[in-house]
């Protein structure tokens, strides 16, 4: 899903640019003032895990392949200004040191997969949760249907990119996009909760969109001390 230089047109990339540019400055800002002691290592560790499971890719279907984008596990474990912000730090790293999406496309593709994948899943997720009974299996459920979704819409927001910059027709690009990126998202659902389920088991306190369970309790002991 990483776009290389020369794919997009400046109108799309400076677009995207901005609004991702605006997303991850709003984490900044929320960084500076909410993090502390406990969620310092915390995205510290997402980080270093979105970075190194992103690194790694898996055959999908005729020659193609994927990778874990992860934006979901970081917006549920860290809320969805900071997950962007993870994500944002991710892309650059690897667009920089790797040459992995190009320079130019930076923006479009943070807008794709910190801004969509990121904040939009996050809001996905949270619709999820609220729908969904108030349970540990729901609470995976609905992580790992908003982390299905956010591959597909991200990919989607890729094709539509492409075909307004001239580059491929989204008559072709988006249905390919999907199909392709539905197959990964399967992988990434399971890998979401699958971390989550770890993280909840030992840690509950450390995911910030788990308000209740033992994390409720302890925040309702608080309350009454």
């Amino acid at each position: 899903m990483h776009i290389p230089d020369g794919f997009l047109n400046s109108g799309v990339s400076i677009a995207t640019g901005v609004v991702a540019a605006g997303a991850i400055g709003i984490g900044m800002v929320k960084a500076r003032d909410e993090l502390d002691e406990k969620s310092v290592p915390l995205l510290a560790l997402c980080t270093a895990f979105v970075f190194a499971a992103q690194m790694l890719n898996f055959p999908v279907a005729g020659g193609t392949s994927g990778h874990f984008l992860g934006a979901v596990l970081a917006v549920v474990l860290l809320g969805p200004w900071l997950g962007s912000l993870v994500i944002g730090l991710v892309l650059l790293v690897q667009c920089l040191g790797f040459a992995d999406g190009g320079i130019s496309a930076l923006g479009a593709n943070a807008f794709n997969m910190a801004v969509v994948g990121g904040i939009f899943g996050y809001y996905i997720f949270y619709l999820l949760k609220r729908l969904l009974p108030r349970d540990k299996k729901f609470f995976l459920l609905s992580a790992g249907g908003a982390a299905w979704l956010s591959v597909v819409l991200a990919s989607g927001a890729c094709a539509v990119e492409l075909a307004i910059s001239g580059t491929t027709p989204l008559s072709v690009t988006l249905p390919t996009m999907l199909g392709i990126h539905a197959v990964i998202g399967v992988g990434e659902a399971v890998i979401t909760t699958l971390v989550l389920a770890i993280v909840l088991a030992a840690r509950p306190d450390l995911i910030r969109s788990y308000d209740y369970g033992p994390r409720m309790y302890e925040l309702d002991e608080a309350e009454v001390g």
